[in-house]
């Protein structure tokens, strides 16, 4: 068990967030001990953009005062500090990864757009349409270079991945083989959604028993060993830490043409394009780190995943 060994792990999430569940699950799987910071689903999101200095998408991962973006990266972070059981195994290290990125894409997508169709959204929000409304306005504003499902076609496509997902789970316990792996964990979070947070939507799962099956093993897996704690404590233990020292041997890949200790801003390519700007101290082969002031969280490294996210330099 490793309960006692990463008491220093602060996630910054939200019940409902289908992301936050599959970063939950990474820390149940890995049998974690870590700080539950819980923060609004919508904006205004003030505490976080102290961390982040704008990115506001769902969750963060907080290590003193190092901020750790996209639920691709946490993993990578997570797998780096305890290895074992691993989340990329060793004989799918590469699949595991690209059935992962499709399941936070193209499988993601098509479940929102079915689970939150004007009718998953009048099931999930009947009695509070205020706050329907609240949701669904927050997160039009955050997909403002995306060309989303229409809701039939998203259907469509729900079902077709579910049935993909069963062919997966034709003759083993999870989707690459006999234990379960990021490929699983990042599967399951859209399916939780609908099953979970919208039961009214749930019955496009009856058609594939075996996924249901596995659901139910994914979900034994847990979140590890949470402990509440206030946003304004892990703002302090920002401010209060220095950011861990960046290693000298990492290979800096310019890709861009920009160079290190450059003024420069990083976005999400299409959901949740605010940006977050700093100093870029690394550009490594995976991800980015810029460095940033705040007046309340100090001095942070804030780190992206280099797929999926926008580097652009800031012109003086």
């Amino acid at each position: 068990m490793h309960a006692t060994t990463m008491h220093d792990l602060i996630l910054h999430h939200y019940p409902m967030s289908p992301f936050a569940e599959k970063a939950r699950l990474m820390l149940g799987l890995k049998d974690l001990a870590w700080h539950s910071v819980h923060i609004p689903a919508v904006m205004p999101k003030p505490d976080v953009i102290a961390l982040t200095g704008g990115y506001r998408k769902t969750p963060l991962l907080q290590i003193g005062a190092d901020i750790y973006c996209d639920t691709a990266l946490i993993a990578d972070v997570l797998e780096h500090r305890v290895a074992e059981p691993p989340l990329f195994p060793p004989h799918a290290r590469g699949l595991s990864r690209a059935v992962a990125q499709w399941a936070d894409s193209s499988l993601f997508w098509a479940s929102m757009g079915y689970t939150l169709s004007p009718k998953g959204a009048k099931a999930l929000f009947g009695d509070s349409p205020d706050q329907g409304q609240a949701f669904a306005s927050d997160r039009a504003a955050m997909r403002q270079n995306m060309t989303l499902l229409r809701p039939a076609d998203a259907t469509s496509a729900y079902r077709s991945y579910l049935r993909r997902l069963a062919n997966m789970l034709d003759d083993q316990p999870y989707l690459l083989g006999e234990v379960p792996c990021i490929a699983d964990l990042a599967a399951y979070h859209p399916l939780w959604f609908t099953r979970t947070l919208n039961a009214g939507m749930a019955s496009i799962l009856d058609a594939t028993p075996d996924v249901l099956e596995w659901m139910d093993r994914i979900a034994t897996i847990g979140h590890g060993h949470p402990q509440r704690m206030k946003s304004e404590d892990a703002i302090g233990i920002a401010h209060a830490a220095t950011p861990e020292p960046l290693k000298p041997g990492e290979v800096f890949q310019d890709d861009h043409g920009i160079a290190l200790d450059s003024r420069v801003t990083i976005a999400a390519e299409a959901f949740g394009t605010e940006t977050s700007e700093g100093v870029l101290l690394a550009a490594t082969r995976t991800r980015y780190t810029i460095e940033r002031h705040d007046e309340r969280a100090g001095t942070v490294h804030v780190h992206f995943p280099r797929v999926g996210y926008v580097l652009r330099e800031v012109k003086a």
